[in-house]
């Protein structure tokens, strides 16, 4: 049964089962809360929703990522983030998000083949990097080299057609880990390594990056597994920051290229990819377990800058069901390479004695992904700088999955509103 929320000026509203004069209809879900369709409220009653930060309100519909955010529930298409990390591959996942079922055996095969297709750099874009200073961070980088690969491939994409749409999105999947890691070893002076098709997506990643051109890199298992899990984790997370920047390019008709380039930029904010640089860089700074009473104490007064970087969420306030999963690869990894990481060792005391004071209790601050994520990827080999960029490869995934079903939509250009609060109508002073 459809349901209705009735409007009356400045502004009081009942919810019923009938549409009244003005009546607003509440669209409903598959999961979650429903929502107030208000795209007649200005017409209807001359009145705009004000909401900064957009934190009650759904700009689209999608079939894509669920959240609940109170139940630490995160969920790729109906399937549990838990069980893709444990039994799922990147490719695999990709597969999912763009298409919205697990491929069969065949379609992983032709979705392979098509990423190793794809997965080459031209050398002419090869060649922008050597316009870059040297110690330019990595998402410069990619900003600007995704955004220049609209002048190569341009002229082949026609966003009408749907498999141009199809071939975009893979390609742009299939080249961002070539595109991260030349970012990196330009920055170390080494001549970029090209992908080997036999290796899976995550392997290729890091034999782009580590493998040096005088010798065969081997790529170990156990790390290459690790990656994997990681690039899963932050395949999508529903209308986030960059994600919705994807989509508001993408209203324009903007080529695929320059949308993900547009959520590059947006994801390369410390509040948004950046955080898992900032726990690694507080943890340095607490240095000691010795000093976690010291840093919380800090954490809680509000006169002192400090915060405890990778507690708390926009969305959660629960555990973040991704920590859990990033928690235990660390540790394996660090077993694996018989490393004994004191960091890693700060991080799980911390979140055991947080987790037992009322404060953060109180304001329900559980760690989030990033808390250990870079704890991970720094024993790897990761450098800081590269956090960012290893979650630009991942994202790209859930981006493309949003360009391509926000194609399907009719409903034209995204164009927000604004509460104006400048001055009034003046006239220019006559001479």
């Amino acid at each position: 049964m459809d349901t209705y929320i009735a409007m009356t000026k400045y502004v009081s509203a009942t919810i019923g089962d009938q549409p009244t004069d003005g009546s607003l209809p509440i669209v409903q879900g598959t999961m979650g809360p429903a929502g107030v369709d208000i795209q007649a409220l200005y017409s209807r009653h001359g009145v705009l929703a004000f909401d900064p930060g957009f934190r009650s309100t759904a700009s689209c519909k999608s079939a894509i990522t669920f959240v609940d955010g109170d139940e630490g529930v995160l969920l790729y298409r109906g399937y549990p983030i838990e069980e893709l990390a444990e039994h799922s591959t990147l490719v695999e996942v990709a597969y999912l998000l763009m298409h919205g079922d697990l491929p069969t055996a065949v379609q992983r095969a032709e979705f392979d083949r098509a990423i190793g297709q794809y997965n080459l750099l031209h050398e002419q874009v090869m060649s922008f990097y050597n316009g870059f200073r040297r110690d330019a961070h990595p998402m410069a980088v990619m900003v600007a080299v995704v955004g220049a690969l609209s002048a190569f491939y341009h002229d082949v994409i026609d966003i009408r057609n749907p498999q141009d749409r199809t071939r975009a999105a893979i390609r742009l999947i299939a080249k961002m880990p070539m595109i991260a890691a030349a970012s990196y070893t330009y920055f170390m002076g080494r001549q970029q390594r090209y992908p080997i098709n036999k290796l899976d997506y995550s392997a290729n990643f890091l034999q782009m990056m580590f493998g040096l051109p005088t010798s065969e890199y081997v790529v170990d298992p156990v790390l290459a597994r690790a990656v994997d899990v990681i690039l899963i984790l932050h395949a999508d997370h529903e209308q986030n920051a960059s994600t919705s920047t994807v989509r508001l390019a993408a209203s324009s008709g903007a080529n695929p290229f320059a949308c993900i380039a547009a959520g590059i930029a947006s994801l390369w904010g410390p509040a948004h990819g950046g955080a898992n640089e900032a726990v690694v860089r507080m943890l340095h700074e607490i240095g000691s377990v010795e000093n976690i009473p010291k840093a919380i104490a800090r954490a809680k007064d509000k006169s002192d800058s400090f915060r405890l970087m990778g507690f708390g969420h926009r969305i959660y306030k629960n555990f973040d069901p991704r920590s859990r999963v990033i928690q235990a690869q660390a540790k394996k990894v660090l077993a694996h390479l018989g490393k004994d990481d004191p960091l890693l060792e700060i991080a799980i005391r911390l979140e055991e004695i947080a987790l037992k004071d009322e404060y953060f209790v109180e304001r329900k601050l559980y760690p989030n992904v990033d808390f250990y994520s870079g704890i991970l990827l720094q024993a790897m080999g990761f450098p800081l700088n590269m956090f960012t960029a290893v979650f630009a490869v991942a994202r790209t995934t859930g981006w493309a999955s949003h360009w391509l079903e926000l194609q399907e939509e009719a409903h034209g250009i995204d164009r927000p509103r604004q509460i104006y609060v400048g001055q009034t109508l003046r006239h220019y002073p006559k001479k």
